[in-house]
């Protein structure tokens, strides 16, 4: 039989105990409910008001933003989750890799990539977070900002050619987004990975600029239309479902 720690499961009994009161709980009351001794429970109470799981308001132990961060996180793994399942329920309706990613706090972030052996995705060889001007995904955020947003990453993480293919220079790539409908997929064509083209379809939710994106080998570049038309077209779904994740 493993070894239980006893001094760690009186310190979540207690901890159960003040989460159990909204407003808080005095310490002889969660003794006797998380059934540790008064002594015992004194100490363990100030370990966990100094590691910041708990906090002393008025004689009475509240939960602390070191638990809330515990349970948020978990929260956060469980929405994560749900993107990665739904990108592979897509992955496999369009046949090819596919991304999501979001502009956050001037960075661009890819959030989840769903693949196969067969398919793999585009193996990260210049930081994508850099590199915005030359993959779809990138080119596809940049569009849905404002110019201001938009010259502040130009700043930090300046165009460059980094394959033969890549958009000139920022001119050259201000045109390009200027072309661009309201909510057009936008695709290149070797720019970021030699012998790979890519496509992404803008997703809005409230201020948040996000993207979902597929890659194909060159060879098969003739099939980017229909596998674009066909992650369009299941956009809406995944919308329903991941709404309320786009700000992970």
């Amino acid at each position: 039989m493993p070894t239980l720690i006893g001094s760690v499961q009186r310190a979540l009994r207690l901890l159960e105990a003040a989460g159990s009161h909204s407003g808080g709980a005095p310490a002889k009351q969660l003794a006797r409910e998380a059934g540790v001794p008064l002594p015992t429970a004194y100490h363990l109470l100030r370990t966990l008001t100094h590691e910041g799981y708990l906090r002393r308001e008025s004689g009475v132990f509240v939960l602390g933003a070191a638990a809330g961060r515990l349970a948020g996180g978990g929260l956060q793994q469980k929405r994560r989750s749900m993107i990665l399942d739904s990108l592979a329920h897509f992955r496999d309706a369009v046949g090819a890799p596919v991304y999501f990613a979001v502009f956050r706090e001037g960075e661009i972030e890819v959030v989840g990539v769903s693949d196969t052996p067969a398919d793999p995705a585009v193996e990260e060889w210049a930081d994508f977070r850099a590199t915005g001007h030359a993959h779809a995904i990138g080119q596809c955020l940049l569009a849905q900002l404002d110019e201001a947003t938009r010259k502040d990453y130009y700043d930090r993480h300046p165009v460059e050619a980094i394959t033969a293919y890549t958009v000139r220079d920022q001119r050259a790539l201000e045109a390009r987004i200027a072309s661009l409908g309201r909510m057009q997929p936008v695709t290149e064509h070797q720019e970021y990975a030699l012998g790979t083209v890519c496509a992404a379809i803008p997703i809005t939710a409230g201020d948040t600029a996000a993207t979902m994106a597929i890659s194909l080998p060159l060879h098969q570049e003739a099939r980017l239309p229909c596998v674009v038309d066909r992650l369009r077209s299941e956009v809406g779904a995944l919308l329903s479902t991941l709404s309320f994740s786009i700000s992970i």
